[in-house]
């Protein structure tokens, strides 16, 4: 069982002697994707509110969305096109709940829109759709969550904060994906959009999936790491540049434990908590301390001790198994939380906590919860 999820499960509903899950933002936030309840950037990390109830958390381009460990979803940022689920297209610079429900288990933000999942195994998307990355069979905005289907069998969803397109595993292992297709990121051997999901080849072998700018990346159950779609700055770890429609494995390991994709650059994390880097690093968003681009993955410095990563769009954030949390890349609007704008091209402590275990990057914003 994910460490993460068994924790939240003890500490739920474990009163005030219990843990306490605080949520804390920093970095663009002329949309109020910060939640701070006005439109002013943040280079260091910021509480979002009082509540100490936050579970997980997802970035966006302009807008971010989170649960709560009573199951509540809530949003906040951009809303042009309905993306928040509050059936209006408002902004909003503060978390409003989406609805009443307590049944929400997971959420994903994409660039201008939303996806997440109930308890139920059900699959829900909103926001914008002109590429049909809403899944429901037509290109119609939605500002309200909108069942994707029937199924009651969906486990895990990702969506790109500069992207249009999903990809959904079910609990069969079965890896499906839709939306825009301009450069093969559906992994169905064309470049086709798709407005309803489509199962990606015949494997029921699927564990893990992050989306990133037009690419897509994977991991199998048995540790071996797969990515397709865009490839311009060798963001799909193959030795190239060459854009890839159908998945393609990446080297030939079978210890990869967890993937996270960004703009155009990709991060992962092996067994041996070892943490990797490849693609574009204009900012040093690959953590090698330069802004050389790597095509396969490179090891950021020779620590076992990462066990989790989030990709902005020219920034990276990750854990260590301190609870310590690291970050680096691009910073002009202090999405490093570092309290000034420098870029960094190597790893970074933010602050000097030791109870960080789970974060999320949007576009230029990073999101980050403590247990206390």
């Amino acid at each position: 069982m994910d460490p993460n999820v068994l924790r939240l499960a003890m500490g739920a509903g474990a009163g005030p002697s219990g843990p306490q899950y605080e949520l804390y933002t920093f970095g663009s936030n002329g949309q109020g994707q910060l939640g701070l309840g006005n439109t002013t950037n943040r280079s260091s990390p910021v509480q979002v509110g009082a509540l100490t109830t936050w579970s997980s958390v997802a970035g966006g381009q302009f807008h971010t969305a989170a649960i709560k460990t009573d199951g509540t979803l809530w949003a906040w940022g951009a809303n042009g096109h309905g993306q928040l689920g509050l059936g209006d297209t408002g902004y909003r610079s503060s978390p409003v709940q989406v609805g009443a429900l307590t049944t929400w288990s997971s959420v994903a933000c994409g660039q201008r829109f939303t996806t997440a999942i109930k308890t139920d195994g059900t699959l829900w998307t909103w926001g914008y759709n002109y590429f049909g990355q809403l899944g429901q069979g037509n290109t119609t905005d939605r500002s309200s969550p909108v069942q994707v289907g029937a199924l009651t069998t969906w486990s895990k969803v990702a969506a790109p904060f500069s992207g249009n397109h999903i990809a959904a595993i079910k609990t069969d292992g079965t890896l499906w994906t839709f939306g825009r297709n301009n450069a093969g990121q559906l992994g169905l051997n064309d470049t086709t959009d798709r407005s309803s999901p489509v199962q990606v080849g015949a494997l029921t072998t699927w564990s893990k999936v992050a989306v990133g700018n037009f690419y897509t990346a994977a991991i199998k159950t048995d540790g071996t790491l797969w990515a397709w779609g865009s490839n311009s700055q060798g963001q799909l770890g193959l030795g190239d540049t060459t854009s890839r429609s159908s998945p393609v494995q990446v080297g030939a390991l079978t210890t990869w434990s967890s993937v996270a994709a960004g703009g155009l650059h990709t991060a992962a994390i092996k067994t041996d908590g070892t943490f990797w880097t490849f693609g574009f690093n204009n900012a040093g968003q690959l953590g090698q301390g330069n802004t050389t681009y790597r095509s396969s993955p490179v090891q950021v410095g020779a620590l076992t001790t990462w066990s989790s990563v989030a990709n902005g769009q020219t920034h990276t954030a990750a854990i260590k198994t301190d609870g310590t949390l690291w970050i680096f890349g691009q910073n002009t609007t202090g999405q490093l939380g570092l309290g000034d704008t420098t870029n960094r091209s190597s790893p970074v402590q933010v602050g000097a906590l030791t109870t960080w275990f789970r974060v999320a990057a949007g576009t230029n914003h990073t999101a980050a919860i403590t247990e206390e």
